[in-house]
């Protein structure tokens, strides 16, 4: 081996073994189990160890030697026998970590994410079998509360164009470059071949494949001793929009990450052209620095990295927000006495930083008592959040825009991730926010007060929460938490941020509603038993696809009950109402307010409230309009009423117009349809088309007949001309959606047609398109992603970007409609 090389490696097998140790540190007996059995689950596959799998399974790990320390291991984790391995060959190349394990960035809520690299020549059903290998030792790491995260990289997957796909942990085609960067600076080595990147001359960079080529063929290196990714001096710009927007989705549920890594971003786009890798930096010191320090720690080069950026164009207010987050990440809490003497190095290296930036004692207790903080401080550390990760998405958005560079973001993977970000991050009317991105792990409040305000005084009118009692000296020195029009609000967003649990105290001061405390208690109890706060995260499929309806919850009469004020209702008139729409002499419709609150298929929470005299109709009209004509009905529906008098009547009949109503929508034979409802006295008509419903108030029957006839029903309500095919029309019906932008593409041999639905489902046509759908996708995506409905210069970020469908012919001539495809890159 080369002399050079040699040291090297030595130096690298040191600085590894250095590293699973401070790892091991931080981890609790169970993770430790799991940590040291994992990679005796890949090189063995056998019946009686966790992972197997009844096939042709890749198995056998390069280079790793079984120790009388794994026979123990899986005796006394395990209570198993050491397996006999029955074959020579070795399959997988090794097994890698990379992220913040063994950093100072490592913490108690840190997973593990495992690269399993492997010969690019693997055949397919094969590298499938593994990747469900993997998914088996995920789950089974799962009953020991172990996140273990596994990623399948074949040895040629930086030297071949990006295919992969998006899922919830891995980065489909936002980072390519980027992600080789941040493993050959954070990759630790746990099985298998050694990484060769790091032991090349760093000065060998520019000429990395032909140098290392002459190694092998002088003999000085044997190939198969290696793990060889590739060598890279710079990174594609074209990266920097794809992998912000990655990290701000992955900022959802960790921002004190996301913070320091989408900077790095802005940091590299900065020094675009002449970038300096963070990888190189590390490569830099590990071949000229004899001893492991925070110079080499994978989080000190990074908030090194972002620290010159921020200090370079005098940005103090995010350098103390990513100050901050580091510290925050690393958990060290240096208010508090140490527990582990094995974790000085680790707070050694927190201290040093502290100091250079002047935090006193107060500074750090405050942010050392965040498991603590409670809804106020939670609130506030959100916004700063979100204000730094959107700043630096906008300045991304302007440096690809200002140079003109195209992104390698596929189109599909950026629909899908800008999707995720409207969903948790857009403020709409309605929408339940949330407030816990978890930056604190209980929110409880022992207390919640609900304060309504009339009209006409001093301060707008509407519900007011409070999380302290109703009494005069608590309340005047407690800001609100929140304001809200309507109370269902207040409750779902107490309920859903995690404030209500069945020992929180409600307290009720009432000014013109019918809602008592009594009934205020069932209402929250009701949506506390039956709405779970967390549920399976959106799945792709489902962003490619207009929002549905999936949980539906339906609250009558909490602040309006026509009953409420009834006098001593006999049983014998009970049994007497035959029609809640419209009962007794007057018509007057048993149901005053109808509060909604539900679940859509991105996973956004919405609420709704109706209480003016035809609740039921406004009601029953938007719950429809959410509905397109390929949409599947709500998975569950419940519904409560909390009328004084007849609640099981006006539940029933409320709900079986409702489950009525849905099945006309979403029928798909029956696509014309009238009904007409009695409600408060007056009589509307629905009138169910495949486009949507839509509501006419009938002063006569003759109304029903002269509305059809304006309507000038045909086969087609969007009534496209000169398709291509002949269903087109009615497939792009069955599909467009209230809200949202729409782009279909016809295709036919030698073209293809565009028709554009806008929000309101009106249909622009543009026949025998000329040019490339990719560019088209590309100027369009460009246009909406820098577009602000508000024209504020400084919030100008869209996330509600247009879905684009390709529209197709099987071979027997029934259409299809797929989510478009890109073949090339997207340009911002």
């Amino acid at each position: 081996m080369n002399h050079e090389i040699k040291r090297l490696c030595q130096k690298a097998d040191q600085f590894n073994r250095l590293r699973i140790q401070s790892a091991q540190v931080l981890m609790n007996e169970e993770e430790i189990n799991v940590f040291q059995t994992f990679p005796l689950l890949f090189h063995f596959n056998h019946p009686t160890l966790p992972g197997y799998i009844d096939g042709d399974v890749p198995t056998g790990i390069h280079l790793y030697e079984i120790t009388d320390k794994h026979r123990d291991i899986l005796a006394n984790f395990l209570e198993v026998e050491l397996p006999v391995k029955t074959s020579n060959i070795n399959d997988l190349i090794g097994l890698y970590a990379m992220g913040s394990t063994s950093s100072v960035g490592q913490s108690s809520e840190s997973d593990f994410d495992i690269w399993i690299c492997y010969p690019h020549q693997l055949e397919p059903e094969r590298i499938k079998l593994l990747n469900e290998k993997a998914w088996n030792i995920t789950h089974w790491a799962n009953n020991f509360n172990v996140e273990l995260n596994f990623f399948l990289i074949p040895d040629n997957k930086f030297r071949v164009d990006n295919d992969a796909n998006m899922t919830y942990d891995a980065c489909g085609s936002s980072q390519h470059m980027l992600l080789l960067d941040e493993f050959y600076r954070t990759a630790l080595h746990i099985a298998g071949k050694r990484i060769l990147w790091r032991q090349i001359p760093f000065e060998h960079e520019q000429n990395y494949d032909q140098y290392v080529k002459s190694l092998y063929e002088s003999g000085e290196l044997n190939p198969q001793d290696w793990l060889d990714l590739g060598g890279f001096h710079r990174i594609p710009a074209e990266e920097y929009f794809g992998a912000t927007l990655w990290q701000l989705y992955k900022g959802i549920d960790n921002p004190y990450k996301a913070v320091l890594k989408t900077i790095l971003m802005e940091a590299y786009s900065w020094e675009y052209p002449n970038t300096e890798l963070i990888a190189m930096s590390y490569k830099k010191t590990f071949q000229e620095q004899t001893y492991y320090d925070e110079n080499l720690d994978p989080y000190c080069l990074m908030l090194n990295k972002v620290t010159s950026y921020l200090m370079s164009i005098n940005d103090s207010k995010r350098l103390e927000v990513v100050r901050a987050c580091f510290y925050l990440k690393t958990e060290e809490n240096l208010s508090k006495k140490e527990i582990h003497d094995n974790n000085a190095w680790r707070r050694s290296i927190v201290s040093k930083f502290v100091k250079q930036w002047g935090w006193n004692d107060q500074e750090i207790a405050y942010l050392d008592n965040r498991k603590n903080w409670k809804v106020s401080e939670v609130s506030k550390a959100k916004d700063v959040l979100l204000e730094t990760l959107m700043g630096s998405y906008r300045k991304l958005l302007s440096f690809a825009r200002d140079n003109n560079i195209s992104e390698s973001i596929s189109a599909e993977d950026l629909g899908i991730l800008s999707r995720k970000l409207y969903a948790a991050h857009e403020t709409l009317p309605g929408k339940v926010d949330l407030i816990n991105p978890n930056i604190s792990p209980d929110l409880f409040e022992p207390d919640l007060s609900f304060i309504q305000v009339p009209e006409n005084r001093t301060n707008p009118a509407g519900w007011y929460l409070y999380n302290c009692p109703i009494e005069n000296n608590a309340l005047m020195q407690t800001p609100k938490l929140m304001h809200a029009k309507y109370i269902s609000k207040l409750i779902s967003w107490c309920h859903m941020n995690g404030l209500y649990d069945e020992e929180t105290r409600l307290h009720l001061y009432n000014q013109g509603s019918d809602l008592v405390e009594q009934k205020l208690n069932q209402f929250i109890q009701d949506l506390h038993s039956i709405f779970p706060i967390y549920v399976p995260k959106a799945s792709n499929q489902a962003l490619s696809r207009p929002c549905e309806i999936k949980h539906l919850t339906i609250f009558l009469n909490v602040e309006k009950d026509p009953t409420r004020h009834w006098q001593d209702t006999q049983e014998s008139v009970l049994n007497q109402i035959d029609d809640v729409f419209s009962c007794g002499e007057h018509k007057e419709c048993l149901i005053g307010s109808i509060d909604l609150i539900y679940r859509n298929s991105w996973n956004e929470v919405r609420s709704l409230h109706f209480d003016n005299e035809f609740a039921v109709v406004d009601a029953l009209t938007t719950i429809l309009g959410k509905m397109h004509q390929e949409a599947r009905p709500p998975e569950q529906i419940d519904i409560f009423c909390y009328s004084r008098y007849f609640t099981q009547q006006i539940s029933q009949a409320f709900y079986k117009k409702l489950n009525e109503y849905i099945q006309l929508r979403l029928d798909s034979i029956a696509q014309r349809s009238v009904q007409t409802l009695w409600t408060g006295g007056r009589k509307f008509a629905f009138y169910f088309e495949r486009t949507g419903v839509t509501l006419q108030h009938l002063e006569s029957t003759v109304d029903i007949y002269s509305h059809i006839s304006n309507k000038k029903l045909s086969t087609s309500a969007i009534n496209l001309k000169n398709t291509h095919f002949t269903e087109t029309a009615e497939i792009i019906e069955s599909h467009i959606s209230d809200g949202l932008i729409q782009f279909f593409f016809e295709n036919y041999h030698g073209g293809f047609n565009v028709y554009i639905a806008n929000a309101d489902n009106e249909i622009e046509t543009f026949h025998h398109f000329s040019g490339s759908k990719d560019d088209l996708v590309q100027n369009v995506n460009r246009f909406y992603a820098s577009n602000n409905p508000s024209n504020d210069l400084d919030e100008q970020i869209n996330f509600n970007l247009p879905q684009f469908y390709d529209i197709g012919a099987l071979e027997d001539g029934k259409l299809f409609l797929s989510p478009y495809k890109s073949n090339g890159k997207n340009s911002f």
